[in-house]
């Protein structure tokens, strides 16, 4: 049970809708040009300012570090804050949905961190993704991530279709340099990188594919695959039950233009 003082946050997922990658700095951070959106589905965070270490519970609690390893603690010292934390998981960890990220922009915004350009990019260097998701919303995303450009709210209903895959966003990035810096057809240039970097991920592609009549899009480094195709709940079972018995997860949820309640 949780105390009397303790905080409730809610961390939203964000979905990178398209990815350019238009460089690479001499430091090795890849520079971008991304459309990204916070999702209705989130994670939820409870503080306890009293207490000690990290806990994670949840339906994707499965392989999530609680050692230093993890961005809330990591969040947690840079703004030398400290207590307890538990993160009931509803985003997949690995998944491309900025599930560390958002627990650590949460933290942060739970500790007065801000969003001004200069704590946006203090927040950049401890994850990339860290910046938008402190702002939240829609935004245009530049930089290595750290360059937030609000834009229009947009509403609109996405289907996640998560493979039982993880992908660690360094390691795409890291083949998307090994394949030569390749531009994609689709919307996303790190789509080459993800499925290099876990080839299984191209079956789940063309299974969704075939099943729903057109590709789905990569949710930044994968492994979930998206699509804003509008479906009826029993037109989406047809399409997708049979992947779900083969171990996908699919989660319904609606872009949202005002995630943060804290």
């Amino acid at each position: 049970m949780s105390s009397p003082d303790s905080v409730e946050l809610r961390a939203h997922a964000k979905l990178t809708r398209s990815l350019r990658i238009v460089g690479v700095r001499s430091d090795g951070y890849h520079l971008i040009d991304a459309e990204m959106v916070s999702l209705d589905v989130h994670d939820l965070l409870t503080i306890e300012p009293t207490g000690r270490g990290l806990d994670v519970t949840g339906p994707f609690a499965e392989g999530v570090p609680v050692d230093r390893s993890n961005l809330v603690a990591r969040a947690l010292e840079m703004v030398g804050r400290s207590g307890h934390v538990t993160i009931d998981k509803r985003i997949p960890h690995g998944g491309g949905l900025g599930g560390g990220s958002t627990d650590a922009a949460a933290v942060l915004r739970w500790a007065g961190f801000g969003t001004d350009p200069v704590r946006l990019a203090e927040a950049s260097k401890l994850g990339a993704d860290i910046s938008f998701c402190l702002v939240g919303g829609r935004a245009q995303v530049s930089g290595i991530g750290e360059i937030v450009e609000p834009l229009p709210p947009l509403d609109r209903e996405i289907t996640l279709i998560i493979p039982p895959l993880s992908i660690p966003t360094p390691a795409a990035y890291r083949a998307w340099d090994e394949l030569g810096g390749p531009t994609s057809d689709g919307p996303n240039d790190l789509e080459a990188g993800a499925l290099a970097t876990e080839p299984r991920l191209a079956w789940w592609r063309d299974m969704i594919t075939e099943r729903i009549g057109e590709a789905p899009v990569l949710a930044g480094s994968g492994a979930t695959w998206f699509t804003e195709r509008a479906f009826t709940s029993d037109e989406r079972d047809d399409a997708l039950g049979d992947l779900v018995d083969k171990g996908a997860r699919v989660v319904v949820t609606r872009t949202t233009a005002e995630p943060f309640d804290s």
